[in-house]
């Protein structure tokens, strides 16, 4: 298994080829590129006439990984939510303001620096811990350039990212309502509401949109292990 990657990650695509019915992709990982492919029941909901209409080569994807074995990955570019191509779309423009960022303070520098760092991980994903922990940053480029780095990054204005799943839950026993608040009533970090009859929305958010996205994915598998403990029938609705 490729351990960069995880079943049910939204991934950064750009189209290589197409072949058949198959579309082949590189997959943007950090240090390196990994090979992906989508077959055509997988590029777009319902009968699709002209692939090309969704897919061509050199054009940047946003897809989620299905299936790893070993080398071979498969994706899918018709699961992607809108949400979920926004928060990628959003660490992609935060990331290049990052580079921006780094080139006007460390000048000369911020090519061989950024190099270095996209070989462990995103750019993105390191100045968000940078934020958090400037003695990485440190590090990296010297306490004088992180100062003056976080500096610029801390006061630029970060839009609070909303993470949403729809989720059904509900259960056959006489006291299956009290069990659903119960299971639901402990969760923390996280917003409820009900929609109707076993359907709620369960909404977190964080200025790192990816944060959001953990976080809710723990709260889901979370009332699913309990759900099945109790029994009870537990779905989430994919948009």
């Amino acid at each position: 298994m490729t351990p960069e990657l995880e079943v049910g990650a939204i991934v950064l695509c750009t189209v290589e080829r197409i072949a058949g019915t198959v579309v082949f992709v590189k997959i943007h990982q950090p240090g390196k590129d990994l090979e992906g492919s989508i077959i055509l029941s997988e590029v777009a909901p319902g009968r699709i006439r002209n692939l090309r209409d969704y897919v061509v080569p050199k054009k940047r994807i946003i897809c989620k990984v299905l299936r790893i074995s070993g080398d071979r990955i498969d994706l899918s570019l018709r699961r992607v939510t809108q949400k979920e191509q926004k928060q990628i779309k959003e660490q992609e423009k935060s990331e290049k303001s990052y580079k921006s960022v780094l080139k006007s303070v460390l000048e000369k520098n911020a090519e061989s620096i950024i190099e270095k760092i996209i070989k462990q991980e995103t750019l993105y994903d390191f100045l968000e811990k940078a934020k958090e922990s400037p003695q990485i940053l440190e590090k990296t480029v010297g306490k004088e350039n992180s100062k003056k780095i976080l500096d610029i990054l801390l006061v630029q204005k970060q839009k609070k990212c909303i993470v949403k799943k729809e989720i059904t839950l509900t259960s056959t026993k006489s006291n299956g309502l009290k069990i659903i608040k119960e299971i639901l009533g402990k969760i923390k970090d996280a917003k409820i509401k009900y929609l109707s009859a076993g359907k709620y929305t369960i909404k977190t958010e964080d200025n790192d949109p990816k944060k959001a996205d953990n976080q809710l994915r723990e709260i889901l598998k979370e009332i699913e292990k309990k759900a099945k403990k109790k029994d009870m029938f537990f779905s989430i609705k994919e948009r």
